[in-house]
């Protein structure tokens, strides 16, 4: 249903049709994300259910773009609001741009010369993006405020700290809560707060970055935004880089205010520990109560952020500083989490040499015989070609008794994939068969190979076993 919303969306705006859709891997929001292209046009489609939040997004994105700010653009949605198609920044997250750096310690020129740009672009959207907002189109809320800040803490609290085993004495713990809602408010601020500033909601566009995802944006203090980019949690910018990016972003914002750095600097402190807790909080729902195990995977890192804070420390909330010190010292923070990663082998194959074995040593798994579908292989144009070619491709498209297989195969296999995250299994199997092993079988395995990968993130072993090629689509770590 929803990918026909937006194919007819795309239809009415273009006047053509869309030949190609993509679906992305789920992220930590309910919204879907969808390319939909043809040979002319490529666009992001987006489903939506709260209509509030898109259309709070419509109005920033037409307002920062009005005010010459590198977003994307909306072109078109639906008259419920719930789906809408927008500009195609292309495929290049910031977060994945920096990946060997963040992996090997070494942060090349190309890369810091990128995250100077990012951050010496944030005061812009702050500011200028601020001028003339209205901010009552803001979702859920107009303005970072007491209310805001404590439902933050409480997250932490019921998500994070009682799952993770501390006790506590909650009347003093809201106590701290309190006086630390009071020492963030101490900045007022007219300025544009983005509320998830961070390098997986910024594109790499020529270059050059864009910036993406600020439908929760309000009006706040500007602490928040760089705080939420160079303290996150698997960025892992070393001390240096991390103050070398805190002092670009500084002198760019003196020219659009004036800052007392020692002030500034200050508040920044409260924001760090603010920024920390909400984190965990998201860590410890998506992980502990949605058995989603890989958001699991960051928690020793924000740890880590929370030992490097704990040095300078909060003497106006003691107690809270005392509960977190003794989180830092549990044993199951004290290294990464086992990660158990789900590997999906999907072959393609002909029948008549045999269906492949599942070398888990687990057997079972999916095979799907593809040979009631209509067969290109019997026509002389595409007798040498595979289900790899462009025309191959096209011709079980247009006749389209493959795309009414796979959506049923999808709705199987997906079934299982989910299950199989959620209770920790590693290996998957799953196999389409047909005479040769040349179209239909391949063109099969090659879009669910594509389609598990963009949805779940899972890790891909694809092999079309009569052609002799293998492809590796490796898993992704959700920060």
């Amino acid at each position: 249903m929803v990918i026909a919303v937006l194919k007819k969306l795309f239809s009415d705006y273009t006047g053509e049709q869309a030949k190609e859709v993509t679906e992305f891997p789920a992220s930590g929001s309910a919204r879907q994300y969808f390319r939909l292209k043809n040979t002319r046009y490529s666009f992001i489609g987006v489903w939506g259910t709260s209509c509030e939040e898109n259309g709070a997004f419509f109005y920033m994105s037409r307002h920062f773009k009005e005010k010459g700010l590198p977003v994307p653009q909306v072109y078109a949605c639906t008259e419920d609001g719930k789906a809408y198609l927008q500009e195609d920044l292309g495929d290049v997250l910031l977060f994945d741009a920096m990946a060997e750096c963040r992996n090997t310690g070494i942060w090349s020129e190309e890369i810091v010369s990128l995250l100077k740009s990012t951050v010496k672009l944030l005061p812009a959207l702050q500011c200028k993006g601020a001028e003339g907002m209205d901010f009552s189109k803001c979702y859920p809320l107009a303005e970072f405020n007491r209310r805001s800040i404590l439902w933050d803490l409480n997250y932490f609290k019921y998500c994070f700290l009682k799952a993770a085993g501390i006790d506590f004495q909650e009347n003093y713990l809201e106590d701290d809560f309190e006086r630390l809602a009071d020492l963030l408010l101490q900045t007022s601020a007219d300025t544009f707060m983005y509320r998830d500033f961070q390098s997986r909601n910024v594109m790499v566009r020529k270059g050059e970055p864009w910036f993406i995802d600020f439908q929760g944006g309000r009006k706040g203090p500007v602490h928040y935004d760089v705080v939420s980019f160079l303290w996150q949690a698997r960025a892992k910018f070393p001390d240096g880089l991390r103050e070398e990016l805190l002092q670009e972003y500084l002198t760019e914002l003196k020219h659009y205010m004036l800052v007392d750095e020692g002030v500034f600097r200050q508040q920044l402190h409260y924001f760090v520990l603010f920024r920390i807790l909400q984190v965990l909080g998201a860590y410890g729902f998506r992980g502990y109560f949605e058995k989603k195990s890989h958001f699991l995977q960051s928690v020793p890192a924000a740890i880590d952020n929370l030992r490097e804070w704990l040095l300078e420390g909060l003497p106006e909330c003691s107690y809270l500083e005392e509960i977190l010190r003794q989180l830092t010292t549990l044993e199951q923070y004290k290294h990464p989490v086992e990660r158990k990663e789900l590997e999906v082998k999907v072959y393609s194959f002909s029948y008549p040499k045999g269906i492949p074995e599942d070398i888990s040593g687990n057997g079972g798994g999916f095979v799907f015989d593809c040979r009631a579908i209509h067969n290109p292989g019997k026509y002389e144009e595409y007798k040498t070609l595979t289900g790899l070619d462009e025309a191959v491709i096209r011709f079980l498209d247009e006749d389209g008794e493959i795309e009414k297989f796979l959506v049923h195969v999808y709705s199987l296999v997906d079934a299982s994939v989910e299950r199989y995250l959620k209770r920790g299994f590693t290996h998957l199997m799953v196999a389409f068969g047909c005479t040769g092993g040349r179209h239909r079988s391949v063109y099969s395995a090659q879009h669910m190979a594509e389609h598990l990968h963009k949805k779940y993130g899972v890790r891909i072993h694809l092999i079309h076993r009569e052609q002799h090629i293998e492809r590796i689509y490796r898993g992704l770590i959700l920060d």
